[in-house]
């Protein structure tokens, strides 16, 4: 828990994330609600964080393709609500300057300071739903209102080569932000004190005093720009106002034994190979990821599901998943599984092979298919005897999807009533 429980704070959660790089899984839903882990949508990990760190007074923004994200939110978050600081409510875009979608991350907010201004928080936390973190946000909280911040900026430490794609703060030894630059040539990226390789990267992630916010956010709408936080925000905030770098790796997380703590984690999944990498990533005994931390859930909808099931033991005809996450609901009829994450209510029938697979819910594999590398979004039916990640020609054929890195993507299926019908 925040150690400044007598301050405000309010949470707005920036979930219009397009995830272009992440097709076809974004081709029907936005970044924040692509499936992950098994049972979870990206947008849990950001409401985990802030639920657990006594956060509860959560306003999530939407924009792209935002119906599937408002269904699981509905559905998986409905009980934060209950009173005037608990609520988890989304907000899609209003428009409120006419026909313009946002124009930036900053403008987003600005289109929503009515909310700001209605509510009276203390601190506003503006926060990410793209990425996969365990965070105390609380912990933040408290840097920030200590070192009477104005705004303070989640950071981490990254090699120089890497800045083309990052925010990047120039700070000096007592944390405070001098300069921020959006995206520039490594040459040209400020170091950290001390350190010629590497650099302070923004993770997206803000604190802000509820009335500098305000100001600024009035002030930036006033001139013509990008309206962003790296772009516009924070370059001229950082020469004229109190701005913090909060170093991520100094966070610590509870653990459910009471004794020491968990490290922090952070994962940029926005490409087909990292989001699939930081899902095979579960498999080992102890990830990096630790999903079972029960001083620190990670929360998600909780489904009326009976225990998943593995049936048949006869050579070459035996439910069996290795080194794998399977969630509630599937059954391996028969079917082998290796190194996979399976979703809920997934069927994988005799003599199948399932190896290095993310399966997503209500996907059926049928007898005797084998299926390699392959991402399987939901709903989806694999034909008895058919094979995918292992033939490229043949499942280019079958319209499927084969990335750069070999990874293969079978699309999402409509729901129907037969998608529904499961082995007894």
């Amino acid at each position: 828990m925040p150690l400044h429980p007598h301050r405000r704070v309010l949470a707005l959660v920036l979930a219009g994330g397009r995830g272009d790089r992440l097709q076809p899984l974004t081709r029907f839903r936005s970044k924040p609600a692509v499936p992950f882990g098994g049972r979870y949508r990206i947008i849990d990990f950001v409401l985990s964080n802030l639920v657990n760190s006594g956060i509860t007074a959560i306003y999530i923004l939407t924009q792209y393709k935002a119906q599937s994200l408002i269904s699981h939110v509905q559905r998986a978050w409905w009980f934060v609500g209950g009173g005037q600081d608990s609520f988890a409510t989304i907000v899609p875009a209003q428009m409120q300057l006419g026909n313009l979608w946002y124009r930036g991350t900053a403008d987003a907010i600005y289109q929503n300071l009515n909310l700001i201004e209605q509510y009276g928080a203390d601190a506003v936390a503006v926060f990410g739903a793209d990425h996969i973190y365990k965070m105390n946000i609380g912990q933040m909280v408290d840097f920030h209102f200590e070192h009477g911040a104005e705004a303070t900026v989640a950071c981490m430490p990254v090699a120089a080569e890497q800045a083309p794609g990052l925010g990047i703060a120039e700070a000096d030894t007592e944390g405070r932000i001098r300069a921020f630059v959006e995206k520039p040539a490594p040459e040209a990226a400020p170091r950290i004190p001390g350190d010629r390789d590497r650099v302070l990267a923004s993770m997206g992630n803000y604190i802000f005093d509820t009335r500098v916010l305000v100001d600024v956010l009035l002030d930036d709408a006033s001139r013509p720009g990008a309206h962003d936080f790296g772009r516009s925000i924070l370059p001229a905030m950082a020469t004229s106002r109190r701005v913090y770098a909060y170093d991520f790796f100094s966070n610590r997380l509870p653990v459910h034994h009471g004794f020491g703590h968990e490290r922090p984690y952070w994962r940029d999944v926005g490409t087909i190979p990292a989001y699939f990498e930081a899902n095979m990533d579960l498999r080992s005994v102890t990830p990096e990821l630790n999903l079972f931390n029960w001083s620190w859930p990670i929360m998600s909808a909780n489904f009326n599901q009976p225990p998943a099931k593995f049936v048949f033991d006869e050579d070459g005809r035996r439910g069996l998943a290795l080194q794998s996450l399977i969630s509630g609901g599937c059954i391996l009829a028969g079917g082998f599984v290796k190194d996979s994450v399976l979703g809920h209510n997934v069927v994988v029938d005799e003599r199948a092979e399932v190896t290095e697979c993310v399966v997503m819910d209500n996907a059926v594999i049928g007898r005797g298919a084998r299926l390699h590398r392959a991402i399987v979004d939901k709903n989806a039916h694999i034909a008895p005897g058919d094979t995918v990640g292992v033939d490229p020609q043949h499942d280019q054929e079958l319209g499927y999807t084969r990335d750069p890195s070999g990874i293969t993507i079978v699309p999402k299926a409509p729901e129907t009533p037969e998608s529904r019908v499961r082995y007894r």
